[in-house]
């Protein structure tokens, strides 16, 4: 019987099953190994205070993560979200704001009109992208990156190269106000997260998704639209690129032109961090929260170390370039 059990107990901890396990949780483990670190190393980092900071600044990042998670999942990548949240947050701004040489005819308008048209620039700038992309097979790294250029030098033009200042109180609230002592900002990253995460677990659309990124000529074949896959979710990431961009606008209670400059690059390294693949089909939306979580902590420590923030931009490439090199080394080994 002892026998049957070592065996047994072997078998269950073999090389095959720890993978599976380090492939599942590792990112889990690597985020609570780094707070245990930062936790030891420095008194203020477990402080209230503190974790609220942490969150509030992974919200933004966090947002614009799981939208490069739908484009990244279909093979694709997107270069322009730091561009539109530049865009987004200049246009939805001059909707609240009270300046007389800021705003447009008739402002401030309520809150709801300055997110609607917030939202429907990212959409816009997303579908542009999108429909070059799908229809005209343009490689999105191209595309987007037109649309990052295009896009900053619209914010430029519409603003003047001037920022928007004296937004209303009712826009600042979702970058600065709470409910039940949670900040709002934590809230809408909560609130996208859960949607994507039902999205693409628990709807069809979420596994055609998957199907494309897996093996689009197999997905075409099956008679999947992949060419309105790859479309909407050009959409999804433009849409939660002008949400990020109203929430650092009310947030900084001014819409700067110069805002979300190399978010992009953020964006991109929580979703490989968080262990979705470049080469599409694999990568859980959870997985791009605990890496936008990992980059958020990793830089508050460091802060908290008086570590400057060049030595944060190396240690943010490298984690890149490690995470990559897993993926490539996983896809090999499959």
């Amino acid at each position: 019987m002892s026998s049957l059990e070592n065996k047994t107990s072997s078998t269950w901890l073999n090389a095959d099953r720890r993978r599976l396990i380090l492939q599942e949780y590792g990112i889990f483990l690597a985020f609570l190994l780094l707070v245990g670190v930062l936790a030891l190393s420095n008194e203020f980092f477990l402080t209230p205070g503190n974790i609220s900071n942490v969150l509030l600044q992974t919200s933004i990042n966090g947002v614009l993560a799981i939208g490069m998670t739908f484009v990244i999942l279909t093979r694709g990548i997107d270069l322009s979200v730091g561009s539109v949240v530049a865009l987004a947050g200049m246009v939805s701004a001059s909707f609240v704001t009270s300046s007389a040489t800021a705003g447009i005819a008739g402002a401030p308008y309520p809150m709801v009109v300055a997110l609607a048209v917030g939202i429907l620039v990212g959409v816009c700038c997303g579908a542009l992208v999108g429909f070059i992309v799908s229809r005209f097979s343009v490689p999105a790294f191209v595309a987007t990156l037109g649309m990052l250029s295009a896009a900053r030098g619209a914010t430029l033009i519409y603003g003047g190269g001037r920022p928007v200042p004296a937004l209303s109180a009712e826009f600042r609230w979702i970058g600065t106000g709470n409910i039940l002592g949670i900040p709002m900002p934590v809230i809408l990253l909560a609130v996208v997260f859960l949607v994507s995460w039902w999205v693409l677990t628990r709807t069809r659309f979420g596994r055609y998704i998957y199907a494309v990124g897996g093996n689009p000529h197999a997905a075409k074949t099956s008679g999947l639209n992949v060419t309105r896959i790859r479309f909407l979710v050009y959409v999804i990431s433009g849409a939660l690129s002008g949400l990020a961009g109203m929430i650092l606008s009310a947030r900084t209670g001014s819409a700067l032109p110069q805002a979300g400059i190399a978010y992009e690059l953020d964006a991109i390294a929580a979703v490989v961090i968080g262990g979705t693949s470049l080469s599409g089909g694999v990568g859980r939306v959870t997985g791009t929260l605990i890496g936008a979580l990992i980059i958020g902590v990793m830089n508050n420590g460091l802060d908290l170390m008086g570590i400057q923030s060049y030595y944060q931009q190396v240690l943010k490439g490298a984690l890149i370039v490690g995470a990559v090199m897993l993926d490539q080394k996983r896809n090999q080994g499959a």
